[in-house]
């Protein structure tokens, strides 16, 4: 393997992580529909500390509006409601024995106008990330060909090769968007 091969295998890596962080954050980005996904930055005050939900908890959607979470230990289901309550989700807890139940309310007209503004947002930050992983590839070429480790052709090839996978990453993040805001455009 090359001292390129691995070097974009890096850069692969990093902006594939950009990607992902995309992909996550539009996770937790709430649409008329159920998704467990949407509980995933959840913390709970439990045992003494702030845990992620899935760690005392199992979340299920038994219905298209309907998330229903299931606390291990019945002490900690007034910890999971406050947690709800206290979340940006907007969404009221309803509790049943060790089981909280969340209704996911159809979005208006307005709420999904602000929704897909905030996916924009979102996306192009994803885009400013993969683009930051191509500018600090591109400072690290300029200065392998200053110090000669490699050649003008091998720079330029190199430079060439970034800027495919930066197209290729930025067009996967738009995918992301177009998919997302069609998801919160849906009646």
């Amino acid at each position: 393997m090359s001292m390129s091969d691995q070097y974009f295998k890096e850069i692969e890596a990093r902006m594939h992580k950009c990607v992902e962080a995309t992909r996550g954050e539009f996770a937790s980005i709430r649409t008329g529909r159920a998704a467990a996904a949407l509980l995933d930055r959840l913390l709970v005050e439990a045992y003494g500390q702030e845990v992620p939900l899935k760690q005392v908890a199992g979340v299920s959607t038994p219905d298209s509006r309907t998330l229903l979470i299931t606390a291990w230990d019945k002490g900690i289901v007034a910890a999971i409601r406050k947690a709800v309550e206290k979340s940006d989700l907007g969404l009221t807890p309803n509790i049943d024995g060790n089981a909280i139940r969340l209704t996911i309310p159809p979005l208006n007209e307005e709420r999904r106008k602000e929704l897909a503004k905030l996916v924009k947002k979102k996306g192009e930050d994803g885009r400013v990330a993969v683009r930051n992983v191509r500018h600090r590839a591109h400072d690290e070429l300029k200065a392998q060909l200053k110090s000669h480790d490699i050649t003008e052709d091998d720079g330029q090839r190199m430079q060439e090769s970034l800027q495919r996978l930066t197209d290729s990453y930025v067009k996967e993040i738009d995918g992301l968007v177009a998919a997302k805001e069609k998801e919160i455009m849906e009646v």
